[in-house]
């Protein structure tokens, strides 16, 4: 009796940038959500084009491509500093940059751009939606690509905990031509959700707020997070500082002027 012929093993499809639907932001929405890391022009987004060179330099040299960003409380910026990094790195990496968000409960990546999805994230992880390019968008002209939330109040950990993360982070590590992959997470003392998450990933970004997270916040966090390592931190609403008695402060008077400029 013959042997029964194994049919061949396929291959997984690769999660690639045009296979999403592209989309464009609303200028409503860009503007109200103060979202200006895709404009190379606009003196506001000097911060994340200076931030952008080291992240990007620091990641190359210790091999992370998956990298969370979290803050010890809410309110801290973090979703707006993880969109204004991704946009702003995107204009100057080859491969597409993926922002995916993850902090399920206060889902807000969507709203930031305009997008009001049918399913996101959350559905992927259910099991409701099996293709993640079904829940991906790339924003028209430029090489970022969103994967947005929509909010869930109940059982985020269980969802993060189970299967189907684990093929969420092996197709996005694996499977996928993104050359970064940022998570917006939840505050890491707001559940443990940011916590099983990292379990997963490559490093984190800690997102401080100055004059809010105190020393002890940053310490607990750390502790919290290990071993996955910190990529660095991002001093978030600082007012003043170095350079800033010079004119070189975000936004000063010397670098709005240049921005105005004609090439010479």
């Amino acid at each position: 009796m013959a042997e029964t012929d194994t049919p061949p093993a396929t291959d997984p499809v690769l999660l690639a940038s045009d296979r999403l639907e592209i989309f464009t932001p609303p200028v409503t929405a860009i503007r109200k959500h103060r979202i200006i890391g895709f404009d190379a022009r606009d003196a506001r987004a000097r911060p994340f084009n200076l931030l952008r060179t080291s992240f990007a330099k620091k990641l190359k040299e210790e091999g992370h491509r998956l990298v969370g960003v979290t803050s010890a409380t809410p309110a801290a910026g973090k979703s707006f500093l993880s969109m204004n990094l991704a946009s702003s790195l995107a204009r100057v990496v080859d491969e597409p940059v993926y922002l995916v968000d993850l902090d399920i409960r206060r889902a807000s990546l969507g709203e930031e751009i305009g997008l009001e999805p049918d399913h996101g994230i959350e559905s992927y992880l259910e099991g409701s939606v099996d293709d993640l390019a079904a829940i991906g968008r790339r924003i028209e002209g430029t090489n970022l690509c969103i994967f947005p939330a929509i909010r869930r109040a109940n059982n985020t950990a269980e969802l993060l905990a189970g299967e189907r993360f684990s093929q969420l982070i092996a197709t996005l590590r694996d499977q996928s031509d993104a050359a970064i992959v940022l998570f917006d997470l939840p505050p890491a003392f707001a559940n443990d959700d940011a916590m099983i998450s990292l379990a997963q990933l490559d490093g984190f970004v800690l997102v401080v707020d100055s004059g809010k997270t105190t020393k002890r916040h940053v310490q607990d966090v750390m502790s919290m997070l290990y071993p996955t390592p910190c990529v660095g931190s991002i001093l978030n609403r600082y007012r003043g500082g170095l350079g800033d008695s010079y004119g070189y402060g975000y936004g000063g008077p010397d670098y709005s002027k240049y921005y105005d400029r004609e090439p010479e």
